[in-house]
């Protein structure tokens, strides 16, 4: 549907947000509860919830390296129009920052670029260090680029074991999210294993992407430290190609296809142990954009209903990332639809509007 920018919408609805009716206005792309005269009315009946949050996004990747900011612009609008209005891009080669004076476009928070290590992560993505013992510096350097929020490769291939490795001692994780709460950012890690994990959760890092080597143990420390877990569920299941694309490493492929094979285990695990859990779809490599709905029902499948989805897709995610919601003064990123999404998740997929500051997409 294209972009229908307007003045003035009137909304009258269920908020999901909060469980109860609700009736507001936009101005210019931000919400009022004061009556704007003439407003167009979008909703007079129906269902409101604030935008959805990927929490795990890469608008700057795509397959191979290169990608320009019209191609980033063109994949956050993709996002977008799946109701993903609010974007946490955990690393990216590509400064999207220039992606916040769209209008019309998603709202961003960032980690900066990835940090690794020399040959030990995807060439050209991250920045490369040959010392890791200055992992804390680049980190404090990253704090600065990014928007509240660090991240740093926790294990990859190391083609000297033959196998997934960490990058970095318990010492240098401990400087690094120092360093990074010191800059008043948070800091995560991709870590596909288990043995990244145990220095990661013990420095104190505020989240773990993928998370599919986490034990029992592991799990309780990280429901103990209020440890967030973005397990990109549809990415896991990337896990069985990736691994046929390295034949050089029998280990590691199968390591990978045996992650692949207990990770709907693990997150049924993680859910039990009340370890906080949001839906990130790591678009921008093997994962197409527009696939946040994807990745909620996927979290189904692990011992989550419906509404704790949606909660944590929405305004749970917000408040976790600090994010705007449904309140006077914020701007207008909401969807409108005719269902109860947490009676059934499906009704995302077929919205009556999606509303992206002034503009209905």
């Amino acid at each position: 549907m294209p972009e229908s920018p307007t003045a003035a919408l009137h909304f009258r609805g269920h908020c999901v947000d909060t469980d109860t009716p609700v009736e507001f206005w936009t101005h210019d792309g931000l919400i009022t509860f004061e009556p704007v005269p003439g407003a167009d009315t979008v909703c007079d009946g129906g269902w409101i919830t604030s935008g959805l949050v990927d929490a795990h996004n890469h608008v700057g990747i795509a397959p191979g390296l290169g990608v320009t900011l019209d191609q980033a612009r063109g994949f956050a609008r993709l996002d977008a129009r799946a109701g993903a209005l609010l974007i946490r891009e955990v690393g990216s080669p590509l400064d999207t920052h220039p992606l916040d004076a769209d209008p019309n476009g998603p709202r961003f928070i960032r980690s900066g670029r990835h940090i690794a290590r020399t040959k030990r992560y995807l060439r050209g993505y991250g920045v490369e260090l040959d010392d890791p013992d200055t992992l804390a510096d680049e980190v404090r350097r990253q704090a600065r680029e990014g928007d509240g929020w660090v991240k740093l490769v926790g294990d990859w291939i190391d083609r000297e074991v033959g196998d997934l490795a960490p990058l970095w001692t318990d010492a240098q994780l401990a400087a690094a999210a120092e360093a990074a709460h010191a800059e008043g950012a948070r800091i995560t890690a991709h870590i596909f294993g288990t043995d990244a994990l145990h220095g990661v959760i013990a420095a104190g890092f505020d989240c773990i992407e993928h998370g599919t080597g986490l034990t029992d143990d592991l799990l309780a420390a990280m429901a103990q430290r209020d440890i967030a877990l973005v397990p990109t569920l549809i990415q896991v299941e990337n896990f069985p190609s990736i691994a046929d694309g390295a034949d050089r490493f029998p280990t590691y492929q199968s390591h990978m296809r045996a992650l692949h094979a207990g990770a709907h285990d693990v997150f049924a695990h993680a859910v039990e142990a009340g370890v906080p859990i949001y839906a990130g779809t790591d678009a921008g490599g093997f994962v197409d954009h527009g696939r946040i709905v994807d990745e909620m029902v996927a979290l189904t499948t692990i011992g989550l209903d419906a509404a704790t989805v949606v909660a944590a897709a929405t305004v749970g995610s917000r408040e976790w990332l600090s994010g705007s919601t449904l309140g006077e003064g914020e701007r207008a990123d909401l969807i409108v639809l005719d269902a109860d999404p947490r009676v059934d998740i499906e009704t995302l997929r077929a919205p009556r509007a999606v509303v992206c500051g002034d503009a209905v997409l």
